[in-house]
């Protein structure tokens, strides 16, 4: 299973993301990611720029509407995030616990949807869908194969 992982900055005004990287914290944080990594459980990882480098757009009636961007330090905005693929939530709390994350700080477990979590008239919309677009599982996240599956 497929899981995300958001590393969720402190409220203390300094935890934006992009604040408050040191040499010693790149350092350790990546130890632990060579150790997801050395583990196999490693599917990606990224960490991202401050809220004040993007934009929000909220749907209204259907219809795209951009309600802030540049955003300002947005509290609860995401630092960084790691996809991971382990045997269950359990282990990815575990992971996660391991984290070297600084006082404040977060981390949001949730599980990727996959295809099989469908339900069965989704599925079947789905492949009635399929003419081609996304007819190759590997480019298509509800339809792609787990880590290892042949």
């Amino acid at each position: 299973m497929r899981f995300m992982m958001w590393l969720i900055p402190g409220a203390d005004g300094d935890g934006a993301p992009g604040n408050g990287l040191d040499a010693d914290g790149v350092a350790t944080m990546a130890q632990y990611n060579e150790a997801l990594w050395r583990a196999g459980v490693l599917v990606a990882l990224d960490g991202l720029c401050p809220p004040s480098m993007g934009a929000r757009v909220f749907f209204a009636d259907g219809r795209p509407e951009l309600v802030d961007g540049p955003r300002s330090g947005t509290m609860g905005a995401p630092a960084g995030y790691w996809m991971i693929d382990v045997a269950s939530l359990d282990e990815a709390v575990a992971w996660a616990s391991r984290c070297p994350a600084a006082a404040g700080e977060a981390i949001e477990v949730q599980r990727v949807q996959e295809f099989a979590d469908l339900a069965a008239d989704v599925q079947q919309a789905l492949a009635r869908d399929d003419d081609g677009r996304a007819g190759d599982a590997s480019r298509d996240a509800l339809r792609r194969h787990p880590v290892g599956a042949s």
